[in-house]
């Protein structure tokens, strides 16, 4: 072995130890089934003219939420935050740019796992007239500043929507770990 990873489709090389001579060669099944699972989930920010965030009011929680879901089996972040939006608010709309990747650590009996939040863009008023809840998943929509979200959303969500507000007015697209900025 000349110290070069294994690339045939039927196989894949872990270094067990610094040296390839001790590498084990793996079939891929068993390669990927050591591989770690995270879960995902994807969100989009809305924000009306004042910066002030879009919350939803779920039916079956306490806690409001951003408009998004859970990414399903073979589903991209991306399909997952445009599905969400047509079945929580009957939006078919283009997303925009990606505001915060967000690492998310174990926590409440959950795995790890990563929050994508998009750009939805800016909304008014007159726009919430027309939001349809089709499947019964929220009851409210309304605009809030980041001060009223704390008071009802997951403190978790909270950091994440500061965050994604900033990364709006800013262009980018901020890295956290927990909801903490770390790029």
């Amino acid at each position: 072995m000349d110290g070069a990873p294994v690339t045939s489709p039927v196989a894949r090389v872990l270094w067990v130890t610094g040296s390839p001579s001790n590498a084990e060669v793996l079939p891929v099944e068993q390669y990927v089934a050591t591989l770690a699972r995270k879960r995902m989930a994807a969100g989009i920010l809305f924000r009306d003219r004042a910066d002030r965030v879009l919350l939803l009011e779920p039916s079956y929680k306490p806690n409001w939420e951003i408009p998004g879901g859970a990414v399903e089996a073979d589903e991209s972040p991306w399909a997952t935050a445009s599905r969400e939006l047509v079945e929580e608010l009957g939006l078919d709309r283009p997303l925009g740019r990606l505001l915060v990747v967000d690492y998310v650590r174990p926590q409440d009996s959950r795995p790890e796992g990563v929050v994508f939040v998009f750009d939805g863009g800016v909304l008014g008023e007159t726009d919430l007239v027309g939001l349809v809840f089709g499947d019964g998943e929220i009851v409210s929509a309304g605009f809030h500043t980041i001060d009223q979200a704390r008071t009802k959303v997951k403190p978790l969500l909270a950091d994440r929507l500061t965050v994604a507000v900033e990364a709006a007015r800013q262009g980018v697209t901020a890295l956290c770990e927990h909801g903490v900025r770390v790029a």
